[in-house]
């Protein structure tokens, strides 16, 4: 059922409105003045569990950036951060920083000088704080110099109110049965449970019917062809 949900509900491109924000309010808000150059610190780090959204910030806020006519990029990887900034005042988000080696360490060093020479933010993301991170003194010395956010992730509790309001701002009319279903028989983390409103979104705007009970029992049900599994 996992695998299937995956397959019927392509991942939506991360953005801060599908960001499930929580307890997260300053982290977001901090990300979203960068985006739109409100504020330009020279780092921001964003650390927390697998699931809790650390990836989806980095990518919501190049995305943001980009549309407020910002030079922007995201590298999912260390290995994949350029040694020299796209442009002026630039944005660069790297994915997954404790996986730098000591080549990359020196890269991410270079780049973060030449941003802050140029106006620009390095945004950086891990499973840990900058301090427990093991990495060249001087690199983790700069990844902990600015601004430093633990992203955490919604408790079960707050999971309904969340998803009724990512329905509610997509324009869906949900029952709080459906939202009670998904989460006992669906993927609980945030992004899956996001991505199955859009799927079950796109799916009753094609059939013509309300997300109900019964749409969402048969959407999870279904087989790759279609067909409703016994």
């Amino acid at each position: 059922m996992e695998q299937l949900t995956f397959e019927l509900a392509p991942a939506a491109p991360p953005t801060f409105t599908n960001f499930a924000v929580g307890r997260n309010a300053e982290a977001v808000a901090a990300l979203r003045r960068l985006a739109a150059g409100q504020e330009t610190p020279a780092v921001v780090f964003v650390w927390g569990a697998v699931g809790a959204g650390c990836s989806h910030l980095l990518q919501a806020t190049v995305e943001a950036a980009r549309a407020a006519g910002r030079a922007a990029a995201y590298c999912p990887t260390p290995a994949a951060a350029p040694g020299e900034p796209p442009d002026v005042a630039a944005i660069v988000a790297v994915d997954a920083i404790a996986t730098a080696d000591a080549l990359t360490q020196g890269t991410l060093f270079t780049l973060f000088n030449r941003l802050a020479d140029t106006g620009g933010t390095l945004v950086a993301a891990a499973s840990l704080p900058p301090a427990r991170i093991e990495l060249r003194a001087d690199v983790r010395s700069r990844l902990g110099s600015g601004l430093v956010y633990e992203i955490v992730p919604l408790r079960d509790e707050e999971k309904p109110a969340a998803l009724a309001a990512y329905a509610e701002a997509r324009g869906m009319r949900l029952d709080p049965d459906v939202i009670a279903y998904l989460l006992v028989h669906g993927r609980r983390d945030m992004p899956s449970l996001l991505a199955t409103l859009d799927a079950l979104d796109r799916r009753s705007l094609a059939a013509q019917r309300p997300v109900t009970l019964a749409l969402a029992r048969t959407w999870l049900h279904a087989s790759p062809g279609g067909d409703a599994a016994s």
